[in-house]
């Protein structure tokens, strides 16, 4: 028979430390034997502990915003460029998507710093790699080969 790492004692204190924000890393540290990050998250899970948690400073999940209801999203009017953007102030000034509801084949132009709680990604329809036809204008510049830039590249001066 294979004894149990998870004592009562042990789930009482994993409680207590993860009600109060600790990350997972920190409560496998804190309750040692052979308990893993991994081991901790499972047990959370199990115990059904993350709907009710308090995020502190320091938790992983504290960069993110808060989780939401998930809702169908609003209907948002594309718009056609005729061609790439000259400046990226055609582009809007805030995102339509953050890193949790950005899907395929949205734009993943990022607004802001991602550690602020405000950090946005553009979301509008994909034209080209990653981005909409504005933000690939600024982040797919073509490479102008003359045969001086080819000799120089070669320096065959």
């Amino acid at each position: 028979m294979t004894v149990s790492a998870w004592t009562e004692d042990r789930i009482g204190r994993l409680k207590t430390l993860w009600l109060e924000g600790r990350s997972a890393a920190q409560i496998a540290r804190e309750l040692d034997h052979d308990i893993t990050r991994s081991a901790v998250l499972g047990k959370v899970h199990r115990l059904g502990l993350s709907a009710g948690r308090a995020h502190s400073r320091g938790a992983a999940r504290s960069r993110l915003s808060p989780p939401r209801e998930r809702r169908a999203r609003p209907a948002v009017a594309v718009q056609t460029f005729a061609g790439p953007a000259s400046t990226p102030t055609s582009t809007p000034g805030h995102g339509q998507a953050t890193l949790m509801s950005v899907r395929r084949c949205e734009c993943r132009w990022p607004y802001g710093d991602p550690k602020d709680h405000d950090f946005s990604l553009c979301g509008r329809p994909v034209a080209r790699g990653a981005f909409c036809d504005p933000h690939a204008a600024v982040a797919y510049r073509p490479v102008r080969q003359t045969p001086e830039s080819l000799e120089t590249l070669a320096k065959m001066d």
